[in-house]
């Protein structure tokens, strides 16, 4: 008898420990109500993993099996359960996580003091971090590494006769959250992504930064796929050989399309191989500066930016967005994350805090690695990048539909005028739009504020 321990997976097809438990023997399929770490994600990600694990759990009884649920700490619940069904090993899929990497070594040693083995497999990303060297300049040359490693096939679901012939009446415990979440679980991630390959991939990279066409069809101009990803309710090597068997179909342009989707997944990988290698990724700078970064403390200014009340259009529907949905749009999540950490000076990690309290597709590589390339202290090329808010609008949202979605206080006013909102005159603006913020900052002077301190820190003033 083999356990296998359902982590950040809550899947039974293309996941990767649960394929190799269920070569090895009959498997029965644990989940460890985990207090510790759940608290350290958003309520509304919580909500929805465990939402997701429901569903896991119904599917395990479709397949003549059931999902063993406790609550505890895993080192414990482990090593109890082992010995009750006589497992010889412990299969889990590895975290890269800190946290995610001590409770992994407890597990560990708490086991082999039970004389139960542990096998952990690579499954939240297509190539072992380990694989490839620790440090790249840019991503073009991750990029080389990482594409010449050949990436495993999905990984099939387990047959029935695979499945340990359990039965759990322990329900999966359940939390709320304070938004309308999406469908949960396999079959609705299934089902969006199909949605995507049969509509979207082919234009991808025409239109993902079309902010009107994420308005009007959200799911055809990107896949919206990245909650799915977070919470592991869709393997990524399933996704990844269904988005390299559209783009062996595809010729052209619609070829070019389908390749920037297959890079956007290579940024991920990225993103997991710097934690790997920076288990500090979280709370320290990626890049050393020779002079310290005087970041500004201006709770007035961090909490105008939260509640998307900043007087710059295009940043504050981001916000807004963010508040209402749980997800932004990649483009408007750049440019409020460059707004907060160089107009406003504001240090990257309460931006990151406060995205991982809000999004339902938060995933710890990803939302650090990203904040830190926007804050220009992590793996960018480029010494300073500042996003101007005003020109992203003008060349991203031109029509102010984006805007006009998410901030009804401008809805009357004429696209043409909204773009250049910062910069009218304030009684125009006062008379357009009475109920909407001023800008907070001066869009100039914001931005060379921004370039000064930088250089300052890298040692150039």
């Amino acid at each position: 008898m083999q356990l296998f321990w359902h982590r950040r997976d809550p899947r039974t097809r293309d996941n990767a420990g649960l394929a190799a438990a269920a070569r090895s023997g009959a498997v029965v399929p644990v989940f460890v109500y985990d207090a510790d770490l759940l608290a350290t994600i958003g309520a509304r990600q919580r909500a929805f993993f465990l939402r997701s694990v429901t569903r896991l759990k119904e599917r395990y009884r479709e397949l003549g099996s059931d999902l063993i649920v406790r609550a505890g700490d895993p080192d414990a619940v482990l090593v109890e359960l082992a010995v009750e069904h006589d497992a010889e090993t412990v299969f889990y899929n590895e975290g890269y996580r800190p946290a995610c990497r001590n409770r992994q070594r407890a597990v560990a040693a708490a086991l082999s003091d039970a004389d139960v083995a542990t096998d952990p497999r690579t499954d939240l990303v297509l190539v072992d971090p380990g694989r490839l060297a620790a440090r790249y300049e840019n991503h073009g040359r991750f990029h080389d590494d990482w594409v010449a490693v050949p990436k495993h096939d999905p990984y099939p679901e387990p047959g029935v006769d695979a499945l340990a012939t359990v039965r759990d009446r322990t329900p999966v415990p359940q939390s709320e959250a304070d938004i309308d979440l999406p469908d949960a679980g396999y079959e609705a991630a299934r089902e969006r992504f199909d949605a995507f390959l049969e509509r979207g991939i082919v234009s991808y990279g025409d239109t993902r930064d079309n902010l009107r066409r994420a308005v009007e069809a959200p799911t055809h101009a990107v896949s919206r796929m990245s909650p799915y990803l977070a919470t592991g309710a869709i393997g990524i090597r399933e996704m990844w050989a269904d988005a390299t068997a559209a783009y062996d179909a595809a010729t052209g342009d619609e070829r070019r399309n389908v390749e920037k989707y297959r890079d956007e997944l290579s940024w991920r990988e990225q993103m997991y191989h710097l934690l790997y290698y920076a288990p500090d990724l979280a709370v320290s700078n990626y890049k050393s500066f020779p002079n310290e970064i005087a970041w500004r403390d201006d709770d007035a200014a961090f909490e105008a930016w939260t509640r998307g009340e900043t007087g710059y259009p295009l940043v504050d529907a981001g916000m807004r967005q963010l508040n209402e949905e749980g997800y932004v749009h990649n483009r408007p999540r750049q440019v409020v994350a460059s707004f907060l950490t160089k107009h406003l000076l504001i240090d990257w990690r309460r931006g990151a805090r406060y995205f991982t309290a809000q999004l339902i597709d938060h995933d710890y590589a990803s939302n650090h690695g990203a904040w830190q390339w926007i804050a220009s202290t992590g793996t960018d090329s480029v010494d300073v990048r500042i996003f101007d808010p005003v020109s992203q609008m003008a060349k991203y949202d031109k029509g102010a539909h984006f805007v006009k979605a998410y901030v009804p206080e401008l809805r009357d006013v004429p696209a043409e005028t909204i773009v250049d909102w910062p910069t009218r005159p304030r009684a125009e603006r006062t008379e357009l739009a009475p109920d909407y913020a001023h800008p907070i900052v001066d869009r100039d002077e914001g931005y060379e504020r921004a370039r000064r301190v930088f250089e300052e820190a890298l040692g150039k003033r």
